[in-house]
């Protein structure tokens, strides 16, 4: 009986009920006594119907691109395989990247294929999750297109967080999408940080703090639409130099100014009640003597997250496919280590068969008890309940044009775009131009494949039919870029609109390509020139003599749209300097 009361326990503390038993009416009939025992709980009662491996692969979600494959291939065969054979418990929604262009879902599709992949897991529903941290348009076309994290923060006002965080619930339950990685709780400190940047709301913590609040409260606003969401990447990924994604990023930090700087986003979450924590594969020597990522740690995931900060939610890791894990450790070798830490969730890992098998044979041999396994597990399952996935794991593909994007919304995320737009240099008072239909544009996107740059180019055409805006790219030959550069030269007033932002595996900040020594062409001519920083707010920094400059702190459509705004001078630049640009 030991081991059935150690269950009730746990299920009891996964609803927050744990108490003692009510005693047992006299006239009570069998059956309705029955009824009243924890044992009729759904979670007991997948708990008892599990294997052990079965147990293990609830802790685990794999990816999916949210398109629909077909059932001859390799893609689907995974993915049935990950559900049907070893019933893994969630699955998280990624980007396609086709020829270099990255590819959001189509709405219907990914529904469609989600309603797919609950048919092929009758006895305990799928956990769907996504990395929505601009809400569901970061992963998912046709929904509302919130700029950047950062946009928010120089925006400045909390309501407009907290209603982003309300939509993303509303848009993500729509879509079948239930556990949402955002938001993001990094302080961005670094300058030269190449995988958070505009991710975070700002380098100031405080700051950072108040609009991690007001998100997770806006996302739990409404219960009809209740989602999990997730403070990340703990401890802190925001001073590092090093994209994890690439290697393991390390946190040269003191404990001290950790308990000032990174850590007051993540107790303001905890006390907000955020549902899940995520992991960054990155090395803290003030918390952690060895050079391992904090994600295998368990003085920093138990100790310092569970114990000193007093979180008692789901833990996940970042993805267990990043480089910053797997230059260290095999996947088998991760995933254990991973739990022993404290981690509840294994997020994408390279294998889950291995890591299945590697997790079982440590039950074995001692190294993780059976409990551990059953207090993770509980945990996972109460989420679904508490969520209505098993009543409602099905999406209503039918209804699903008319709650996405709706006017309201994209109206609010045009507005926080129009009011994160911040001006930090302007010589002469050269902005607003005084004659922007007679200005020269260069365009500069981020991939020649990408759609950054086509909404700035209609905006300002939309105004000046007749305006003269060149669109490059970072593969058009030093020639191209060299003619582009000339052919602006003319102009009286030049101005460069410059897209970056943090992406995995790219490694820097900078401007790609031929684009630096284009720029600086351009400046040494001698025109006046306008520099837009179209996301990464840094950039002034490789370019101080450029006459004005300003930032929308995003490179979303919503910013693109703002950018122009704020040339022509229909809205007034009064977004917040959230870092610091010497």
């Amino acid at each position: 009986m030991k081991p059935f009361a150690a269950g009730v326990i746990l299920i009891a503390l996964a609803f927050g009920q744990a108490r003692p038993p009510a005693a047992k009416p006299k006239a009570q009939p069998k059956a309705a006594a029955k009824s009243e025992t924890p044992a009729a709980n759904p979670v007991s009662q997948w708990m008892k119907a599990m294997t052990l491996r079965e147990k293990i692969a609830q802790l685990m979600v794999v990816h999916c691109y949210g398109d629909s494959p077909a059932a001859r291939t390799k893609e689907f065969k995974r993915l049935r395989h990950a559900v049907a054979d070893l019933h893994v418990g969630g699955i998280i929604v990624i980007n396609k990247v086709v020829r270099g262009y990255v590819v959001n879902a189509e709405p219907h599709e990914m529904a469609s294929f989600f309603n797919r992949m609950q048919r092929l897991s009758p006895k305990i529903p799928l956990i769907f999750a996504g990395d929505f941290e601009r809400g569901a348009s970061m992963r998912v076309s046709n929904t509302t297109k919130y700029p950047h994290a950062m946009a928010f923060g120089a925006a400045d006002n909390l309501k407009f967080t907290f209603d982003a965080g309300a939509a993303t619930a509303r848009e993500s339950r729509a879509l079948g999408v239930h556990w949402v990685f955002a938001p993001d709780a990094d302080v961005n400190n670094n300058p030269d940080n190449p995988i958070i940047n505009i991710r975070s709301y700002g380098e100031d913590p405080q700051q950072v703090a108040a609009q991690v609040k007001a998100f997770i409260e806006g996302a739990h606003s409404d219960p009809k639409n209740r989602i999990l969401v997730t403070a990340k990447h703990f401890p802190g990924h925001g001073d590092t130099a090093v994209d994890s994604h690439m290697g393991l990023a390390r946190i040269d930090a003191s404990r001290e100014r950790m308990d000032a700087v990174e850590l007051v986003p993540f107790r303001a979450a905890v006390e907000a009640g955020v549902d899940s924590i995520m992991t960054a594969h990155m090395a803290v020597p003030a918390l952690e003597p060895d050079e391992i990522p904090a994600t295998v740690s368990k003085p920093i995931m138990t100790g310092l997250l569970r114990n000193g900060l007093h979180f008692k939610g789901i833990i996940v890791t970042d993805a267990m496919n990043m480089l910053g894990l797997t230059k260290m450790f095999p996947p088998g070798e991760a995933a254990v280590r991973s739990l022993e830490a404290g981690v509840d969730v294994l997020l994408m890992p390279p294998n889950p068969d291995a890591a299945i098998d590697a997790i079982v044979k440590a039950v074995a041999q001692g190294r993780i008890k059976r409990s551990r396994i059953d207090e993770s597990v509980v945990k996972i399952l109460a989420a679904k309940l508490r969520l209505g996935i098993p009543q409602n794991r099905y999406v209503n593909v039918e209804a699903l044009s008319d709650k996405l994007d709706v006017d309201t919304d994209q109206e609010r995320a045009q507005q926080v775009a129009d009011r994160a737009v911040a001006l930090i240099k302007n010589e002469n008072g050269t902005l607003p131009l005084k004659k922007p239909a007679e200005a020269c544009y260069l365009v500069l996107a981020e991939g020649r494949n990408s759609q950054q740059g086509y909404q700035f180019i209609d905006e300002l055409k939309s105004r000046a039919p007749k305006v003269q805006a060149i669109r490059l790219d970072p593969t058009m030959h030093l020639a191209q870029l060299d003619e582009a550069a000339k052919a602006v030269s003319t102009c009286n007033e030049v101005v460069i609109a410059a897209f970056v932002t943090a992406r995995e595996y790219r490694g820097n900040m900078a401007l790609p390509g031929g684009f630096v020594a284009m720029t600086y062409q351009v400046i040494e001519a001698g025109k006046p020139v306008t520099l837009i920083a179209l996301g990464s707010p840094y950039l002034l920094r490789s370019f101080p003599k450029v006459s004005s400059y300003f930032t929308t702190y995003s490179t979303a459509p919503t910013s693109e749209l703002s950018a122009v705004k704020a040339l022509f001078g229909d809205i007034t630049m009064t977004g917040k300097q959230v870092v610091s640009l010497k």
